[in-house]
């Protein structure tokens, strides 16, 4: 298999181009702006260089590493979804969600997810293997020439897809960078949101590094022998331990923290079960995104109606939690959040 072209870094590609191809430097900023502003991935595309150094280039590097080998519509058209075949034949799912003006993209960082959340596809897959910092950016760029061809753009990513972002950081990080070069694709940070179940050393990682990315934790549950029977990371990483890394965390950036809370019937959605995670979070600078819990096939859990949503909402907010009731996007095709798994055989 040929090296991923976005697996690299700028210092990377300009040694490669000078050392190895002993081409001038200037031609590194023309190859990067094709990719990453152009949205270039075929040998044709590069009028910018001589042929010559394009054939170098792509005898080297392959530029087309995923095959998307299905692709899904909700039936709103708002929603799609697409299985990408990697190439050691292993697959992800990628989703685009249109909101008004928005172009969001729920990208994955792992083949599974190693952190076995009950309600979660995902986590009942099992873990495969981490994706590389290419693989991760090039999700984006499949979608964002996509929609270039319509006159869009990419506006917003969340790392929401399918695997835990933190237990793959580096990797995840460097695709962040990557994609947030101002030379390059140009994503401000703050257009990026990582979600985590809750690795406290990395949360305490992430706010050294002082990043603008938004930090999302998926909690769940108040008390920790109900988190964990949903999320068995708690059994590693306790409730209070999470409440003592976002202190952390807002304490070295000064940022927000998202909390996720899926709201399960008649088990995290009373009105006792929102005071007392009102008590929990109070003082904190943050905000709840509550959605009614997405169906899987292996769950035994169901939604909460929209009356106990709203009356969970209301709990917060009087508390002077602020809680956003989140759109339910793409369920009829299984592209909402904890529902990506692989069908298929890879």
């Amino acid at each position: 298999m040929k090296t991923i072209f976005y697996d690299l870094s700028y210092e990377q590609l300009l040694d490669v181009i000078i050392n190895k191809l002993n081409q001038p430097s200037f031609r590194v900023n023309q190859i990067w702006s094709g990719v990453y502003k152009n949205l270039w991935s075929k040998p044709e595309e590069f009028t910018n260089i001589p042929k010559s150094l394009r054939d170098k280039l792509f005898d080297l590097f392959e530029f087309q590493p995923m095959l998307p080998i299905q692709s899904l519509k909700s039936n709103d058209n708002e929603t799609e979804k697409i299985l990408f075949q990697l190439q050691d034949q292993k697959a992800i799912e990628t989703v685009l969600m249109k909101y008004d003006q928005r172009r969001t993209l729920c990208i994955s960082t792992q083949v599974g997810c190693a952190m076995g959340c009950v309600f979660c596809a995902t986590g009942q897959m099992g873990f495969t293997r981490h994706l590389t910092a290419g693989e991760i950016v090039e999700q984006v760029l499949f979608f964002a020439r996509q929609l270039k061809a319509v006159g869009e753009k990419v506006t917003n990513i969340v790392l929401m897809g399918m695997g835990e972002p933190f237990h793959n950081y580096d990797a995840t990080m460097k695709a962040i960078d990557c994609l947030g070069d101002p030379n390059g694709f140009g994503l401000g940070a703050r257009r990026f949101t990582i979600s985590t179940v809750g690795l406290v050393p990395m949360i305490k990682r992430f706010a050294d590094e002082k990043r603008q990315v938004n930090l999302a934790i998926s909690l769940h549950a108040v008390d920790d022998s109900e988190r964990s029977s949903l999320m068995p990371v708690n059994k590693k990483y306790s409730i209070q331990d999470i409440i003592d890394a976002c202190k952390y965390y807002i304490e070295k950036t000064n940022r927000r923290i998202t909390f996720e809370w899926a709201l399960i019937a008649g088990k995290n959605d009373s009105e006792q079960t929102a005071q007392k995670l009102a008590n929990l979070l109070k003082g904190l600078l943050c905000h709840v995104n509550a959605i009614p819990l997405n169906p899987t096939s292996q769950s035994i859990y169901q939604a909460s109606d929209r009356e106990q949503t709203i009356k969970f909402q209301k709990v917060l907010e009087k508390n002077g939690i602020p809680c956003t009731i989140r759109l339910r996007r793409g369920i009829d095709i299984q592209a909402g959040c904890g529902q990506l798994a692989i069908h298929h055989s890879s």
